[in-house]
């Protein structure tokens, strides 16, 4: 697994690479500049991105940006603000996890862990040997999404989507017509590591997936059913 870890505290780079040295290769990028040029080269082969937000030359929400016009690969953003709206900020701009420092390497691991095993769980929903034989394309109005080569498309457009947004887009695909509650939705998305995630997280990633399949369509898919939960139709 390839790692870019983008950190202007060499210190604190070090650490976190040598932290996750198990099996995993990294590159460490200290500018946003550089970070983006570093993607150019090797994004396609990046498993992860750890991102801190403040850079020298400018803020992590600027790279974020520039990483989701092109990829849906999972990031983990390390942050010195312990603001809740740091961490909305985040999650609307497309992050799929935030870590606020100080903190734990070990806490780190099981964090990176839970990510990447939550990355790699999208494919397999709703899992099990009894759908190995299931097809893992869904055609909807004039949308397709694939979650075999995980290429989403919207007309003649591709989608690009987070890792949770491409998880609760499975789960509702899944269960189409049926009502999933906050609570279900909170458990089949992020399940054990539930504990670490604000119910803010919820309500962004829903509303990041409706504003990219519904916007512009006659045809909504995404509603909330008010005190209940959330329907896709």
């Amino acid at each position: 697994m390839i790692i870019q870890i983008v950190e202007d505290d060499r210190s604190l780079s070090e650490g976190v690479a040598i932290t996750l040295s198990d099996g995993n290769s990294f590159n460490k990028e200290y500018t946003i500049e550089n970070a983006k040029k570093g993607f150019t080269e090797y994004g396609d082969e990046l498993s992860l991105i750890i991102l801190d937000l403040n850079l020298p030359d400018g803020s992590g929400y600027d790279y974020l940006k520039f990483v989701r016009e092109k990829s849906n690969v999972p990031v983990l953003i390390l942050t010195a603000n312990d603001l809740e709206m740091d961490e909305v900020t985040g999650l609307t701009l497309g992050a799929d996890d935030f870590l606020t420092k100080p903190f734990s390497l070990a806490v780190l691991r099981a964090r990176v862990a839970a990510l990447i095993r939550r990355s790699e769980m999208t494919k397999k929903e709703p899992g099990g040997s009894e759908d190995a034989d299931k097809s893992l394309v869904y055609e909807l109005d004039d949308m397709t999404f694939d979650f075999d080569k995980l290429i989403f498309k919207k007309g003649d457009d591709e989608i690009v989507l987070s890792v949770n947004e491409q998880r609760l887009l499975k789960i509702f695909l899944d269960n189409k017509g049926q009502v999933l509650t906050r609570d279900l939705l909170m458990d089949r998305l992020w399940g054990n590591d539930g504990e670490f995630v604000d119910e803010n997280a919820l309500s962004v990633t829903i509303n990041r997936l409706r504003n990219k399949i519904d916007s512009g369509a006659e045809v909504k898919h995404i509603s909330t059913v008010y005190g209940q939960g959330y329907r896709f139709d």
